[in-house]
Parts: structure tokens; sequence; C-alpha cells
């Protein structure tokens, strides 16, 4: 490369760098999901049914699934506008639109596509969706506010869109109990406020804002709660390691030996929460929603 053509190429700004890095991780844990896939949409069952029926989804609508991973709750959407509505899953990962095709394809859901996009730049027309749905991925975009924009500008006067993110992590030990551990025996620092993940937007309110800053109205925000059994301490154990990015990036810059100690605090901690022969951790998340006017 010569010294013009060095000097034509733009370095990353922090935005698209984040953007990168969402992008490469969801790809690289995109295999564990695939595994996990039915135990995490029965979890996430509750909070997508709370989300579809703030969307106000009808028979013959346009629909936007953002962030859909492997296909959730846009799939089930699909189901709901029928055969003379539509669907479309996006996502930044690749490789989760490929699982997202594959089970749409195995289901038959002939009026369902899942394209990779950046919902911070959405490659369709302004006012060309009735309905748009983001389950559990506000939370990771670089730029929240720069995609309610965008959720804005493609959907049609009168169409509402619904979000949803964890709440606070006090109320998620689902979450909380394996990265307390590995945080604290790693010595990981906590991410700056803003910056993408799991409780990034917990307090309540939030949501709410995001929208109302959008241009949005008649935004409302309630919280759905609810409980996820897991086998044993084991299968949480398995589970967040081969789906939790942030828990499996950690765990592997580290030695066997700190590892099996970590695990061992986890697997006890997880005993905690034992009844009936489960492991029954709680659980809570946002779910909100507003009209474009």
């Amino acid at each position: 490369m010569t010294n013009a053509q060095s000097a034509s190429v733009k370095p990353k700004s922090a935005m698209e760098e984040i953007r990168e890095q969402q992008r490469q991780s969801w790809n690289k844990f995109a295999p564990g999901w695939k595994k996990w896939d039915a135990f995490a949409m029965e979890f996430l069952r509750p909070a997508g049914e709370a989300l579809l029926k703030e969307a106000g989804l009808k028979p013959g609508m346009r629909v936007l699934d953002a962030a859909c991973g492997t296909g959730e709750p846009g799939l089930t959407a699909a189901k709901i506008v029928g055969t003379t509505g539509h669907v479309i899953g996006t996502d930044l990962s690749e490789e989760m639109i490929r699982v997202a095709q594959e089970k749409a394809r195995c289901l038959g859901t002939a009026n369902y596509e899942a394209t990779a996009a950046d919902a911070g730049a959405l490659p369709f027309e302004s006012g060309s969706f009735d309905a748009v749905l983001c389950r559990m991925g506000v939370m990771f975009f670089p730029d929240p506010q720069k995609a309610a924009g965008e959720f804005f500008r493609v959907l049609k006067s009168g169409g509402r869109l619904a979000l949803c993110a964890w709440a606070e992590p006090q109320k998620n030990p689902w979450a909380t109990t394996i990265a307390d551990i590995v945080n604290r025996e790693l010595a990981v620092p906590p991410p700056p406020p803003d910056m993408p993940g799991l409780f990034r937007q917990a307090k309540p309110g939030t949501l709410k804002s995001i929208l109302k800053a959008a241009g949005f109205k008649q935004a409302r925000e309630v919280e759905v709660a609810g409980e996820r059994d897991y086998d044993g301490p084991l299968q949480y154990w398995e589970l967040m390691t081969e789906v939790a990015a942030p828990i499996a990036g950690a765990l592997g810059k580290t030695d066997e030996a700190s590892r099996k100690k970590i695990q061992d605090q986890v697997l006890k901690a997880a005993e905690k929460f034992t009844r009936g022969g489960k492991i029954v951790f709680p659980w809570s998340a946002w779910v909100a929603g507003a009209i474009k006017p």
C-alpha cells in the first residue's frame, strides 16, 4: 500500500469499533446459541409474548424484528400476521442470521426472512413497516438512540415500536451469580456505564426515555418477571459459558486451575437456588412501547 493509499484509509470511529466487536462476538458464540436454542427461547418466551402484545400485531402487517438472533420473536410474529403479512429479521451477526433462516425453513414459515443489518443504519425505506420489535437487543447496540431513530424512520405513521431489556441486576441472579464470581476472581473491571452490556437499560424509565427522545409518543414501560429452571448447577455453568460472551471471554484468558476454582464457586452459589430438585432463578425485564405520530 502506498503512502497515498494509507492516507485515504480512514481510521474506524469508536462506534464502528464497538460495532465490529459486537459482530465478531455474536458470530463466535452463534454455535452456542444454536445448541441451547430451545432452552433459551423458552426462557425468553414470556418476555417475547409481552413484547408482541405491546406491538399490537394484526394479520397483514409488515413487521421488523431487529436484533433477531436465532429468529424469535419474529417467527412467532410471522404466525400472527399470517400469509398476508410479512416479517423481516435483522441482526449484526451473519451466523445468527443463518440460524434464524434455518429455523424458518424447518418450520415452513414462508412469510419470514432474515438478513444481516446494522440497527443504526437499516437498509429499508422510510415508513415501510407497521411495527418494529426488538427483544433483548437494544442493550448491545453501539448507539441505542441512533437505532431508535432508525426504528422511528422505517415505521409508518401510527406504527408501534416495542423494546425489551433486562431489569436491575439484583432481580436477575441467573446472570449475576456467575458474572460476579468471574469478575471478582479474575479482577475484571466494570465496563463504562454506556458501553454495550446486559444491564445497560436496567434502570427504570431508561427505555421510555429513549423512545421519547426519538420522537415517539404515548411511551410506556412495564415490568415482566418470571422464573427459569435448570436441571442442576452444571447445566447452568455449561449454558452460561457457551452463550455469554463476556463470561466465556474472561474464562478463556485464564489457566485451567483458576477456571476450575471459579467453576466450583459458581456451582456452589447456584445450589442456593435449589427448589424441587432444580435450580430455579428469578428474572425480570422491562418492556417498553410507543407510537410514531
